[in-house]
């Protein structure tokens, strides 16, 4: 169900990942993001995949969370792999109908392109919003993005707004669920009919969502406005991050990883 999707929502836990610095986490999901979109060959592949499973014991999520979290993405991911065989036509053909052809390098291509969104996905999760709560990311984003404040940027305005986006996602998706099932019990169905029908019976769905979104909107900035919410300028922090030698190394071994992973992929070319 909608409301058991874990994207975007923090996984209160006591491990070793939940204790790094997050603007180390942050640095390193970057690291992998570009890593993840460079890997090509198998075998870069596979030892990527053995970093993320060491990630996530060291993150302590359970199999549960990471199915819930990896689950929502599963339709797209088979989407973008079906395109892409049906759009890659390199190769030796298999199968060949009229204007569909299917190769065994689209298929390879393909599989790549599905792979990257779930490890795209599983890093997100792992190193960012599972292990980091809304405002330590919000700190880490804004001590990340400070020397930009010399050009004029808002950087904690900005470093809000994203870490406020990020929060609302499973509020959203848990709104979204109990809207369906209360307009569901009053006779609506969005599993038959056609096209057409199932759209119609989706505005049903989001013109209360968006209602709710933006009551949610302005009850948020009400509560900012009566607690005196100013902006970055003249505040401090009750908790100040916190930089150690442990979280370097952390940031180190694993930067060094993403790298050897990008080697190992270029040399096997």
């Amino acid at each position: 169900m909608l409301d058991k999707i874990s994207i975007g929502r923090y996984y209160p836990a006591h491990s070793f990942l939940h204790d790094t610095d997050p603007r180390i986490k942050t640095i390193l999901y970057a690291v992998y993001l570009v890593a993840i979109f460079m890997i090509k060959e198998p075998l870069a592949i596979g030892i990527l995949a053995a970093i993320v499973i060491v990630q996530l014991i060291l993150a302590k999520v359970t199999p549960g969370i990471l199915w819930s979290t990896v689950k929502p993405m599963i339709p797209l991911a088979l989407f973008i792999f079906i395109i892409n065989v049906l759009t890659i036509r390199q190769g030796d053909a298999i199968f060949s109908w009229k204007m569909i052809t299917v190769t065994w390098y689209g298929i390879s291509r393909a599989a790549i392109m599905s792979v990257r969104l779930i490890f795209l996905i599983v890093s997100t999760s792992v190193l960012l919003t599972l292990t980091t709560t809304p405002l330590k990311m919000s700190d880490a984003l804004e001590k990340l993005f400070a020397p930009l404040q010399i050009i004029k940027i808002p950087v904690h305005e900005m470093s809000m707004m994203m870490s406020i986006a990020i929060r609302f996602i499973p509020t959203l998706a848990a709104e979204t669920d109990k809207i369906m099932k209360a307009q569901q019990s009053r006779g609506a169905n969005y599993d038959t009919g056609s096209f057409i029908n199932k759209v119609r019976g989706y505005i049903t769905v989001l013109i209360p969502l968006f209602v709710s979104s933006f009551r949610r909107a302005d009850e948020l900035a009400i509560a900012m406005d009566a607690r005196c919410y100013r902006g970055g300028k003249g505040r401090t922090k009750l908790n100040p991050l916190k930089m150690t030698v442990r979280d370097v190394l952390t940031g180190i071994v694993f930067t060094l990883s993403a790298v050897l992973v990008v080697v190992i992929d270029l040399s096997l070319r």
